[in-house]
């Protein structure tokens, strides 16, 4: 016999709807049941690298306007540590200053160091896309990406305000190009 609904037709090597279902509800289970092992959770987060360095003035915050971006070197003064030093005009993740709007990041693409400092787009509050592959960043959630290739978030550059004057003292992040981060 071949016709279709015919049970007997199939040999062994057939999967039925109801045999999927019954293999799709055991492997889930059996998930979930290991994950309630104690010692099996992820109770560490993965860490990031975050680099201190000396401070370096990199501008003054009344200078600052919203969306005009300025171009720094930090740490060193090497090819790929260009960064990017903006007001936003709304709070941002990491941001400095009475209205937490003020970041800065590394503007080499961390997938392949495309350069990212012509790129950033003030409606989105965004960097990209990178010449390269076409990766954006978000500047408002520490960099992270957007759309694209990279597979890491656009590192921060951290900042601190000392009166009217804004300090370059480390990075979230590596730079592209780096096994670590330049020493200043």
């Amino acid at each position: 016999m071949t016709r279709h609904d015919d049970h007997t037709a199939c040999s062994g090597d057939c999967i039925t709807r109801r045999s999927a279902l019954l293999r799709g509800a055991g492997v889930i289970t059996g998930t979930v049941l290991l994950c309630s092992i104690p010692g099996c959770e992820d109770s560490e987060p993965i860490p990031v690298q975050v680099t201190r360095h000396p401070g370096k003035l990199i501008g003054t915050l009344s200078a600052l306007n919203v969306d005009e971006p300025v171009a720094f070197a930090y740490p060193d003064d090497s090819a790929n540590t260009t960064s990017m030093l903006v007001r936003l005009g709304v709070p941002a993740g990491g941001g400095i200053g009475p209205d937490k709007d003020v970041v800065a990041f590394n503007m080499a693409c961390p997938h392949m160091g495309g350069a990212l400092f012509y790129a950033y787009r003030a409606e989105e509050k965004a960097v990209g896309p990178c010449p390269n592959h076409l990766t954006a960043f978000d500047l408002l959630r520490h960099g992270m990406v957007i759309a694209g290739h990279a597979t890491a978030s656009l590192p921060q550059v951290l900042l601190e305000l000392d009166g009217d004057d804004v300090y370059a003292v480390g990075l979230i992040g590596l730079i592209y190009g780096h096994h670590c981060n330049p020493d200043t």
